[in-house]
Formats: structure tokens, sequence, C-alpha cells
């Protein structure tokens, strides 16, 4: 800073002093007011009306007779010279020399006491606003309690520097400074600091907005919270009361301010690191550093003036899913250098390196058909993994985890964290896989199946599910066989399994086939019913008359319900109402048709029935009846859409 610059600054500080002066003598006004009293030491002389010779009165010497003073008063108004009275003479003495010396000495205390200058002064008095300092003077001083920043340790007694900005205010008042006198003490040593850049020790006092306050050599110095650490600070409190090492970064003597940062000696400490820590490196190396940042696929490592990444590959010979798991911020850890690209200063480091490679004697620690326990890491679509040890997992397929369910998905079998039991299917070392088998450890029920439950046996299951096509039944616990849709009834073609079960209920069923190489199990339900229609042959032998109830209907005939819970089929040409191309057109469901048999087949299972030959040689009037009963008519689109003739299988 130039010396021009430094008198623009001094012309400045003194502008801000003289106001300083002002409002702190206002101050001192307003108290004394206040209180109704002077200020200690304080000499206030009384205010009185100046008056003219003529208004003065001459008032004669103390002491002097009636007679001598109408004398002095006639001689007064006439101009006569008058000779003072032994009084008079008295008290116009020259004062004495005790007195003489004591004003020697007041005036050679001021020419010793300056404007604008540090002096020494003596605690009289600390309440709770202000301290009353005496400098020696005729009146003490003033200072706010503030000025001194930490007020219990400002007691009776202790021999302070003070700023003196005026000798005597309004009042006559003398007017100090204590962050003045602080100020100006430092204030060349931070400047020298300033221009040198030569590193600083302060102690930070307090958290402020936007950063921390810092003791420096007794004044309040400012450092920002961006300039306290290379990296974001997340809690300023710590920094509270501790002494840091700081470079002065700004000075503004006017404003008395001072900014000064920690962050620049840590980037120049971290510059020689990183130039030493740049001439040493070689890749597989093993070298300590602290975690810097932590991201999802991994983390920076400080390695002491270069960061290095850290994947999270290389991080556990097992497996994690976050980094987190296994660092925190400000950890230190010892990593291997993998690979240094020196042109590019880019470091791979790995954690995992620095253990022994658990695949190495795999096949001898996990031979096939050995029984293993692990915890469940992992769930996909297709299977489920399992950690063997740190650095091992094993596979079950989805294939693998029920010998008689078939399962959708994993997670109906296990969860992760699960602690299971499985057999090594397979060991492939070389990809890092290993099968394992989860229904292995029990023995396979197939096997034994056909002892348990022979063909021809009969059992009692319940319905697991429906089908279009037919129900499952349960056969033991995981193991279902199917009742297909032709094995429910002996009499009746059945559409849907609901007609003849419902799903939950138990029936009896005979095992009709087991396919151990397939899985599956055939059931009958009719077969555990004794077959009818031998005993129907005799009933409905051919020409015997019988009736019927529609119950469905097909384009080339009828499906009609005979007594005995049995059904015959009556075809189109045989329903006795000519004219008609469907049986929709004269007939509806539930309609009861007279009929006569005209073929019985007991190995086809069918009945073939005729309303036509039931009326020949019958009466034309009972026809006639059935014909009325069934007028033809002509279906409508709706009515085809609405009640469509079911198709005949």
């Amino acid at each position: 800073m130039g010396e021009k610059e430094e008198r623009k600054e001094e012309t400045a500080l003194k502008g801000g002093e003289e106001k300083t002066r002002a409002k702190k003598e206002g101050k001192a006004e307003e108290k004394a007011k206040a209180k109704g009293k002077a200020q200690p030491g304080k000499k206030a002389a009384p205010k009185r009306k100046t008056k003219t010779p003529k208004e003065e009165e001459v008032k004669p010497p103390l002491g002097t007779s009636g007679e001598e003073a109408e004398k002095l008063a006639t001689a007064t108004a006439k101009g006569e010279e008058t000779k003072p009275s032994p009084q008079e003479e008295e008290i116009l003495e020259p004062p004495s020399p005790d007195f003489a010396e004591l004003l020697n000495l007041y005036e050679n205390s001021l020419a010793k006491i300056r404007e604008g200058e540090i002096i020494k002064g003596k605690v009289l008095q600390v309440d709770q606003e202000d301290v009353i300092v005496d400098i020696g003077f005729k009146s003490e001083g003033i200072i706010p309690l503030g000025e001194f920043g930490n007020h219990p340790q400002v007691k009776v007694g202790d021999e302070i520097d003070v700023y003196l900005e005026s000798i005597e205010d309004q009042d006559g008042q003398v007017v100090l400074s204590k962050s003045r006198a602080d100020f100006l003490l430092v204030w060349d040593r931070i400047r020298k600091a300033y221009e040198t850049g030569e590193p600083i020790e302060g102690r930070v006092k307090k958290r402020v907005k936007g950063g921390m306050i810092v003791n420096l050599f007794g004044v309040d110095a400012f450092l920002p919270g961006s300039q306290i650490e290379t990296k974001q600070v997340r809690d300023f409190d710590q920094y509270v009361g501790q002494l840091l090492t700081l470079k002065v970064i700004k000075l503004n003597k006017l404003r008395r301010n001072i900014v000064v940062s920690r962050r620049a000696i840590l980037e120049e400490e971290r510059q020689k690191q990183r130039e030493k820590l740049l001439s040493e490196i070689e890749e597989g190396q093993v070298r300590k550093g602290v975690v810097k940042n932590i991201t999802d696929f991994g983390a920076f490592i400080d390695l002491g003036g270069l960061d290095g990444l850290l994947h999270i590959t290389d991080m556990s010979w097992g497996r994690i899913s976050h980094p987190s798991e296994l660092l925190a911020l400000g950890d230190e850890i010892e990593v291997k250098v993998l690979t240094y690209d020196r042109q590019k200063e880019r470091v791979s480091l790995g954690l995992k390196q620095l253990t022994p490679y658990p695949w190495e004697n795999v096949e001898e620690k996990y031979p096939e058909g050995k029984k293993v326990r692990g915890r469940v890491v992992s769930i996909t679509d297709y299977g489920a993994f399992v950690e063997l040890e740190k650095g091992i997992e094993g596979l079950i397929h989805v294939s693998d985890m029920s010998w008689t369910e078939h399962i959708r998905h994993p997670s109906k079998v296990v969860a992760i964290g699960d602690i299971v039991e499985a057999v090594v299917l397979s060991v492939d070392r070389k990809n890092e896989k290993i099968a394992l088998g989860l229904k292995q450890v029990e023995p396979d029920p197939w096997l034994t199946l056909p002892q348990r439950h022979p063909v021809g046996s009969k059992l009692v299951g319940r319905v697991r599910n429906l089908t279009s096509f037919g129900a499952f039944v349960e056969v033991e616990e995981g193991i279902d066989g199917l009742v297909h849709i032709s094995d429910m009834s002996w009499t009746k073609r059945v559409q849907h399994p609901s007609e003849v079960m419902k799903k939950g209920e138990k029936v009896e069923v005979v095992v009709l086939d087991i396919d151990q190489e397939n899985r599956r199990v055939s059931l009958g339900y009719k077969q555990a019913q004794e077959n009818p229609w031998p005993e129907l042959a005799g009933k409905y032998a051919k020409n015997v008359e019988t009736k019927g109830v529609i119950t469905r209907i097909y384009d080339r005939g009828v499906v009609v319900n005979l007594p005995g819970d049995v059904e015959g089929f009556v075809p189109l040409a045989h329903l006795g109402k000519p004219g008609i191309k469907k049986p929709i057109e004269a007939f509806k469901l539930k309609d009861e048709l007279p009929l006569r048999v005209v073929e019985f087949d007991a190995d086809e299972r069918k009945i073939i029935l005729s309303v036509r030959e039931y009326f020949e040689g019958k009466e034309k009037e009972l026809l006639d009846n059935y014909l009325a009963q069934h007028p033809a008519k002509t279906v409508k689109m709706k009515e085809m859409v609405e009640k469509p003739p079911e198709k005949e299988e």
C-alpha cells in the first residue's frame, strides 16, 4: 500500500473517528441527564448573563464598613482611583508555591497526552454496559463493555491500552476506544502478513451468518464458510474454539475489515503433497488414503494431493449394493494402486485386492453333491443367489426349488436374508459359477409315488383348480393329478368341470396313470363309480318309448336328458317338425319331447332317439297337438346373438 493511499485512508479514518466521538459525546450527555448528575471527574461551570458597565453594581470588598463603602462608591462614580483595602490586598496576592506546582504538573500531563494516540489506562469500574477507565487526566473515560470482547476477563484494577479519540467533548468527558486501540496495535503485523503471504494463527470465537469470527491477535477477523475447508463443511460448530493456521486474503483499514482463509493454506499444502505423490506413485503400491466422496458407483479416495477412484466392483469379493455399506466419509483406509495414467493423472484403486482370491480352491471346498448353508443375497426372475462365503455365491435356479410345485417366481419360496440349505450341483471356477439345488436336499417324491399310489387305487383329494379341460386334484402335498373332462361322467357329455365339481371340495378319484418322467398323474372321477351302461342296455333297448327334456340345442339336433340321469341325442330329421332348417326355429331349452329309441351303443356310450318314429302308428290328433306346441318361427338376428345355439363337441 503506497504512502498516498495511506494518507487518504488516515484522513477518512479521522473523519470516521470524529463521527464516533460525536456519538459517544451524545451518549455521555444522555446518560448524565438520565442520572441527574455529572460524570465522575467532570467540572461543569454554571452559565451566567453578561451585564453592561452601567448595569453592573459596584460591590465593596468583603469586610468593608458602611462609611468606607459609601466613599468607595462615590470615588468610583467620579472615576477616581481608590486603593484596595487590606482584605482586597489579601485576595489579590499571587498563588502559593504548592498550587503553582500542581498547576505545572497538570500542564505537563496535558503535554504528554495527545489525541489519536494509544495510551495506558486503568479500569476503575465495570458495570453491565460500560467500563470506566482512568488515564491520569482531569476526567475518566467511558468505554462500552462490548469493545472488550470476552466480558468476564475485564476487572477493576486492570491496566489496558486505549485509543484517545478526544481529550474533551462538549461535556468535558474524555473519549476513549478499546477496540480501536486493539486494532491499531496489530494492524501493522496483519498488514505485513497480508503483503508477504505469511501464515498466521487465529482462534475461532463463534459462528455467524456466512462463516466464522476469528480472534486474530486480539481483533476480530472474518473467516468465510467457503474458505474453511477444501470440501463442503456440514458442521461449522465443530471449529469453534479451535486454533487454525490462516492466511490474510483481504484488508480494509477504514472499515476495520479483515478477511482470512484456511482453504488457501490447505490448498498450498495439498499442492506440495501432490507434487511429491506424483513423483512416487506406481502401480501395485499399497497406500493410505481418506474417503473424500461416495457415489453410487464407488468412492473417491484422497491419497494426499491426488484423488483416486475405488470402484464398487473393487471394494469386496462379496456382493455389496452401495459403497456406503463398507465406507464412510473421512475413513482412513489402505488401498492398492491398480492403474495409473500419468498423462491424465487418473488413478484406479482396489480394496479387495488386498485379500486372497476366494475362488482359488473352490472345487475342493465345495465339491458336487455336498450340502452347504448360505444366506440369500439376491433374487431374480430365474432364481436366487446364495452367499456361501465372502466372494463366493451360488445360484439356485427356480426349477431346482421344488420337486412337486411349479414355482413361478423364486420369491414364493425364499426371501433376501434367509439362511437356506442346498446341494452343490456343479462348479465352474473359470466363470466363477456354482449351481445349487434346494429341492435336492430332500428325496424326489416322484420316485416312490407308484408305490404309495399304484394305478387303479382310489384316493380322496381336494380340488385345487378348475380349467376348461379338466380339474386338478391333490394326490398328496405338492403333487396334483388331472381329472380330464372326459373322465368326469359316464352318462353325460360335460361341457365344463364346474358342472360336476367345485374348487375346494373333496372328491374320490381313481389313479389312471403315473408318468414319472414328465411328472404327471392322470385321475378319473367317473371311474370311482360303477359303470351304468350295462344296466342301461335293457332300459333303453331299441323301440323303447320314453320322454326327454332338451338340455342343449345344436344345428344338427338336440340333446335330451332321459330318466336315470342319462343323455340321448335327437337328430334334426327325427324331431318330427318338417320344414325347419335348425332346431332352434321350433324348440327351446327345457322342452319335453316324446321319444322312441332308435339306436343304443354301450361301447360308444350313445343313445339315438326319434320323435317322428314315436308318432308312427299313433292317432293323428296327438301329432297335431305336438306340432301346435312347437310352431315354426323365424329366428331374428338379435335372438341368435342373445341365445346362440350351443356348439356340439
